[in-house]
Order: structure tokens, then sequence, then C-alpha cells
């Protein structure tokens, strides 16, 4: 795995591809580059990583959306997740930026409205924070809960989007 740190607004950020220029398979937000670390090598038992520069610009444009509270960019990503998974992420990708969700709402968009919690698993499975934006789901009142970043991030990722 090729990875690659960068200090953001947020945290730091760790990303990583499983071979190189072959699509984005973790971003990661937190505090120091061996927390990041520790979490990535457990996602990813088995892997051999190597820090390489060639993430750089991925991350800049990252960090540049995040400073002037811009969507994030498209980036190609290659995600490992059951196909239900898979179809959550996609629906969290059709989220607008500045907009929020409930899980039971997202659930129902699926097709699936006895599946909130599937849902939600979904949810925290996510590999690629930000990219897939899981922060723009909330409670059915609205309140914010589970996520995997901290809900301190999750609000100011949410005040970010809405411009405050």
């Amino acid at each position: 795995m090729y990875y690659q740190f960068a200090p953001s607004p947020l945290g730091l950020l760790m990303l990583a591809e499983q071979q190189a220029n072959t699509g984005l398979s973790l971003l990661y937000i937190g505090e120091s580059p061996e927390a990041l670390m520790a979490e990535a090598e457990a996602a990813f038992p088995d892997r051999h990583w190597q820090k390489s520069e060639h993430l750089t610009p991925s991350l800049e444009k990252i960090c540049s959306a995040l400073e002037s509270k811009k969507p994030f960019p498209e980036l190609p990503m290659n995600l490992t997740g059951t196909a239900f998974q898979q179809q959550v992420w996609q629906a969290l990708q059709d989220i607008p930026f500045g907009e929020t969700i409930s899980y039971s709402q997202l659930a129902e968009r699926l097709g699936m409205p006895t599946a909130v919690r599937a849902v939600a698993s979904a949810c925290g499975a996510n590999q690629v924070a930000l990219l897939i934006p899981c922060h723009r789901v909330v409670r059915k009142n609205g309140d914010l809960s589970g996520y995997r970043w901290g809900i301190a991030r999750k609000r100011q990722l949410l005040a970010m989007e809405s411009g405050d």
C-alpha cells in the first residue's frame, strides 16, 4: 500500500492506495502518524506499506477543499466492500454538499426502509473519509450520531459545508 500524510483543518490526513494509480483505498483523519498507521495496518493486514509522494497532489486537493469550504474533489477510488456497502457508499456520494439525510431516509432511498442499522453499519465501514461523505448522515431528529472520526469533526465538517 502506498500512503502519504498531510496536515488539514480537521487534523492529520492519511491517504493510501493499494497499488500506484489504481484508485484510493483509504482516507483517514487522526492526530498522529503512528495512530493512523496502526489503524490502517489493522484494516489492511498483511500489506506492505510504503510512503509515496505521488499521493501528495490528491492530498493537496482535499486540503484545499477543506480550507476553502468547497466540495471535495472527485478522485478515483478502489474500495473493497460487500455489494450492500458499495450501494450505500454510492448513495452517500449522491448527497449534495451542505445537505444532510437521516439514516432512515437513506435506507428508504435504497428501497430498504427496514435496513437502518445496516445502513449505519455500512457508513461506519467506510474507509475513505470525506470522499464518501458519511458525515452527512444524521439521526432522524437531526442530531449528530456516530462518526468514526469523532462527533466534533462531524460537527466541524457540517458547519464548514453549510458556510458557517
